[in-house]
């Protein structure tokens, strides 16, 4: 059974879709791995994984949406400001190709935690090869050239998504940041329930928990504004460990403006 953040993320998901006024194909890509029964099997067993057997944070049909839904976000404001993916500038693909891959990562890159946390990217990656095969047939209806173009490039942003590997394309930068994005206070809220002593990687919980919100919007000098508010400074430490790192590691990093906001605090400008 669907939770209820999982359903208002699909209605926003599908309505950012929608928003773009495209061919239709991204919005049916998006009705297809929203209703894929594998998809969400595998998301939910990789979050079991990760909050009971391992202690970690949310990873799974919560997040992946989130991730999904931040990428998408991203890219509009990519389009809006007049700037080509690594599709359009390489004349293989079109915008929409390349939203349909980084929607098709999102929903995918942590579905390696299912077998554990080490080299879960690249678990991730071989895991969802034949469902974007699958999906992506249905989607391209025998264009092979498109169907590998985009299943290429979703895979590039799945084994990247860590930011440890060397990533090329403008969507699998996108991929990362929205990653980092993802670090709001209820990803922590499991693990900080059922934490016992105190252990390595606690910090990240505690850090985690004192994020109120991220909001990505129109910057006024970048293309992309990224504002953290939080509780606390110590949720400093996720953004100065976490996301500073994924974005230095990502193709987009010229494009954003990031700002850390603590609460009756001025704010704090990174990039």
């Amino acid at each position: 059974m669907r939770s209820q953040k999982e359903i208002v993320l699909n209605t926003k998901i599908m309505d950012t879709l929608k928003g773009l006024n495209l061919s239709g194909k991204a919005v049916a890509a998006g009705k297809g791995i929203i209703e894929d029964e594998e998809i969400q099997a595998i998301q939910e067993y990789a979050n079991t994984v990760s909050l009971k057997r391992l202690g970690y944070n949310d990873h799974g049909p919560v997040h992946m949406r989130m991730v999904a839904l931040n990428g998408l976000i991203m890219l509009g404001l990519i389009r809006s400001a007049n700037i080509q993916t690594s599709l359009e500038r390489e004349e293989c693909g079109s915008f929409e190709d390349s939203l349909i891959a980084v929607l098709m990562a999102g929903f995918l890159h942590d579905i390696g935690m299912s077998l554990g946390r080490q080299d879960h990217e690249i678990h991730s990656a071989y895991l969802a090869y034949p469902i974007l095969d699958r999906l992506l047939r249905q989607v391209y209806d025998g264009n092979i050239q498109k169907q590998v173009t985009v299943r290429s490039l979703a895979l590039e942003g799945i084994s990247g998504h860590m930011g440890n590997r060397v990533i090329h394309s403008l969507e699998a930068g996108i991929l990362l940041v929205a990653d980092g994005c993802d670090m709001t206070k209820g990803r922590a809220r499991i693990p900080m329930a059922i934490s016992g002593a105190p252990k390595v990687g606690d910090i990240h919980k505690y850090s985690a928990n004192s994020i109120e919100e991220v909001r990505i919007s129109q910057g006024h000098e970048q293309p992309i504004r990224i504002e953290i508010a939080m509780s606390s400074e110590v949720g400093l430490f996720q953004v100065e460990e976490v996301l500073l790192g994924k974005i230095a590691a990502s193709t987009v990093k010229q494009y954003i403006e990031l700002y850390a906001l603590v609460e009756q605090g001025e704010p704090k400008r990174y990039l």
